[in-house]
């Protein structure tokens, strides 16, 4: 079995013709090696991050290099074998990556929400994984019911190629957000499966704030009837660094919900980002109200920002369904604004930059968390501007 019919760069074979039908596989030999000319990685510096999707990985659990901030109560997080059952619940990788990650953990790390009247947010923080190329797994269950706020940080050093599976319960409403403030030769290749339960939502947040490669796709399917989520994202690309994010939104029940924000700034010579959204609305998803939109902010010359939205629909029976797409630099208005009361150039900047990345920080729902990622943002723009 290989990907060959399912990829573009098979010119002998049909091309995919819609987002659903790519191949899914946990098993690494069953996709070809990327060339570069396929559909999802022809945006990617492959060669720069060849180690992680063609090489032998590290599969060992990180288990000293994992932190909790502090116990929440309806947390819980333990270390389980790679047979358990939660394992592929939420979805199974589409890229060669992500198989290869799947085929060499040799544990995963599983986050359990049961609590209904959340008492804090979960921080989980990665640090020191070093250059050593690795594969991780992570599994979040949330009971039906569940309410919580989870964090998962990332920072130092690391070569890592990941998955992260969450399945949301019934009646449930969890926020999950991913941070990244790698070291600038850190790379991170990351596939998010959900699945999300009847009359569920699902908060999913990323903020990519450093790495010299960093890719990060959620793929969220809203299997059940009632189903939403709100995608959000947020991106600073500093010179010479490469931050991706492909989303994906699968309305596949009747009367589900999305709305995608994603929000980046990119200044510095070689400065990339890469938005694809891809948005399908199946013909059985009467009554879907869906919209996603990206929007970058170029600070300097050099820079580039790839922002490409999807929208398949199978069934005319919605509320809606929309995308929209912006990239620009600073908005002379906004700064003969604030320069006309007093405000300096430079000052005027970074409040418009601040301001522009704000709205997607204020999503998070944890004030200490939000406070650390402002200031986080903060160290960028005295850079920046």
């Amino acid at each position: 079995m290989g990907s060959k019919s399912h990829t573009d760069g098979a010119w002998s074979e049909r091309p995919v013709q819609t987002r659903s039908e790519r191949y899914s596989s946990a098993n690494v030999g069953d996709f070809d090696k990327p060339t570069g000319r396929e559909v999802d990685w022809k945006l990617t510096p492959i060669k720069l991050i060849d180690d992680l999707i063609n090489g032998e990985l590290d599969g060992s659990p990180f288990k000293g290099n994992l932190a909790v901030a502090q116990p929440v109560d309806g947390f819980s997080l333990a270390w389980i074998d790679r047979t358990d059952k939660r394992i592929g619940s939420a979805g199974l990788p589409e890229d060669r990556a992500s198989a290869n990650a799947w085929s060499h953990f040799d544990q995963a790390l599983a986050i359990d929400i049961t609590g209904e009247a959340p008492t804090g947010e979960f921080i989980v923080s990665r640090s020191g994984l070093g250059t050593v190329a690795r594969a991780a797994h992570t599994v979040i269950t949330a009971a039906p019911n569940s309410r919580g706020i989870l964090v998962l940080e990332n920072a130092g050093d690391a070569r890592l190629a990941e998955n992260v599976e969450i399945v949301i319960g019934e009646g449930a409403h969890i926020t999950v957000v991913s941070v990244q403030e790698w070291n600038d030769s850190a790379a991170h290749l990351a596939s998010h499966f959900a699945q999300v339960g009847r009359d569920a939502t699902l908060r999913h947040i990323v903020v990519s704030l450093g790495g010299g490669v960093v890719r990060v796709n959620p793929s969220i399917h809203l299997s059940a009837p009632g189903s939403n989520t709100e995608a959000y994202g947020l991106y600073f690309a500093d010179a010479g660094q490469h931050l991706e994010q492909q989303v994906y939104i699968d309305h596949a029940a009747e009367n589900s919900r999305s709305r995608v924000k994603y929000k980046g700034a990119l200044q510095g010579e070689g400065a990339h980002s890469v938005w694809i959204g891809d948005v399908l609305i199946r013909q059985t998803a009467d009554g879907t109200d869906s919209y996603e939109e990206n929007r970058n902010l170029v600070l300097s010359e050099g820079t580039r920002a790839d922002s490409i939205p999807n929208l398949e629909i199978e069934t005319g029976n919605i509320l809606g369904a929309g995308h929209a797409s912006s990239t620009g630099r600073f908005d002379d208005e906004q700064l003969f604004y604030l320069q006309s009361r007093g405000i300096s150039e430079e000052e005027a900047r970074r409040l418009v930059v601040r301001g522009f990345l704000a709205e997607i920080i204020q999503q998070i729902g944890a004030p200490a968390v939000e406070e650390r990622l402002t200031l986080a943002v903060e160290a960028e723009l005295t850079v920046t501007v």
